[in-house]
């Protein structure tokens, strides 16, 4: 057989700047939806749109039979206003991809044009285009859908760009790469009243302060120093003028940890503060503890065979087989509950002041990565199945 002429990928900076150009919100993402099933057409892949919403899923069937692996890449962008002037800024105000989800997007139809210019594949691979990864739970939508069963995905793999790595380079880990990710709603309330008598009402402010501090210690002094976590009260509205008790106090915060008994703890440890705080501040507490996203844990065996494939993709020198975990959250993490995988990291390049890190209004992806992560995804792809292959041969 023949060896296989490299496609051409130069034009994926070009879909990723027109991408850029256009973001859009979770299950909003029509138009990018609308790009990637226009381009999957023409390569002649097989395509199903309006999974979980405004998901699209593409089909790459190789060989007769044979394993059946997923590719994901997330199509949503972010609430942001983008301030750097680029050619290719963003024209929907107040909507920014500043995530770098355009680039994924960009590097998966990249793969998808790897692999459906051979013949050699002796299995079947997924595309999945998801929405809403930011915070609205795009995978579970899909997953209830019916994306596995659809499709027969029996593993899947993802990756994402991180700044502060070297552009190009990978980084992987075995087990919990990810944080959980949760949701701290804090009400106080009491009767009020003026603000030269507090001994005659429960000061709510005063009780807020309290929780703030309080929350502060959980993770200092409540959960193992070894695992990395972090609770951060991020909102406390109260009052409206200077000479009122308010009747009502609000904070909101978030909890983020890599290991599940610690997010049990940390849920724990809060109920615990607010309960304490309502009885000495003689007001009422009431907490409403969110989960949102689990922990991404990646299976040992498959990090490691995204390892071997970022190797050979970009030399073993460029690859982090063990990187630290992050404590940013991502709803991958909703696969690998159901089926094995993996997900890693490609880096970005250096943050500079022009340049900022993901959710930051001077984010941009850099271009300069998109062949390397197509390569990357495409290379993972078929190292899966064959190796799937060869342990069920």
């Amino acid at each position: 057989m023949a060896t296989p002429t490299t496609p051409d990928l130069t034009h994926l900076r070009d879909i990723r700047r027109d991408l850029h150009a256009h973001p859009e919100l979770a299950f909003a993402e029509t138009r990018t939806a609308a790009v990637v099933a226009d381009r999957l057409r023409e390569l002649n892949i097989e395509v199903t749109t309006g999974v979980g919403g405004t998901g699209v899923v593409g089909v790459i069937r190789g060989g007769s039979g044979g394993p059946i692996v997923g590719l994901r890449a997330d199509m949503d962008a972010l609430p942001i206003t983008e301030v750097r002037d680029l050619p290719y800024r963003s024209r929907n105000d107040g909507v920014m991809h500043a995530c770098g989800h355009d680039g994924h997007v960009a590097m998966l139809l990249g793969a998808a044009q790897l692999l459906s210019a051979r013949d050699d594949l002796a299995g079947t691979v997924v595309l999945v285009f998801q929405p809403a990864e930011e915070g609205a739970a795009g995978a579970p939508a899909m997953l209830d859908d019916g994306l596995l069963e659809r499709f027969g995905i029996q593993e899947i793999y993802g990756i994402h760009n991180i700044p502060g790595i070297p552009a190009g380079d990978f980084a992987i880990r075995p087990g919990t790469i990810l944080a959980s990710f949760d949701d701290i709603t804090i009400t106080i309330t009491a009767e009020g009243g003026h603000a030269m008598a507090p001994d005659r009402t429960g000061d709510v402010v005063a009780a807020g302060a309290y929780l703030v501090t309080q929350v502060q210690t959980i993770v200092a002094r409540r959960l193992d120093p070894l695992v990395p976590a972090v609770v951060s009260i991020t909102a406390f509205h109260a009052g409206t003028t200077n000479n009122v008790l308010p009747t009502r106090a609000e904070l909101l915060g978030t909890a983020r940890c890599l290991d599940a008994d610690s997010r049990e703890r940390i849920e724990n440890q809060i109920r615990r503060i607010c309960t304490a705080t309502a009885d000495v501040h003689g007001v009422d507490v009431e907490l409403d503890f969110v989960h949102r996203y689990p922990c991404t844990v990646n299976d040992p065996d498959r990090a490691e065979r995204a390892a071997r494939a970022a190797i050979g993709v970009a030399g073993r020198d460029h690859v982090d087989a063990n990187c630290a975990g992050l404590l940013a959250a991502e709803d991958f993490s909703f696969y690998l509950e159901r089926i094995p995988g993996a997900y890693g990291f490609i880096g970005n390049g250096p943050v500079t002041d022009e340049a900022g890190p993901v959710h930051n209004p001077t984010y941009d992806f850099n271009d300069e990565i998109l062949t390397r992560g197509a390569h990357y995804l495409a290379e993972m792809a078929r190292t899966a199945i064959a190796e799937i292959s060869g342990a069920s041969a």
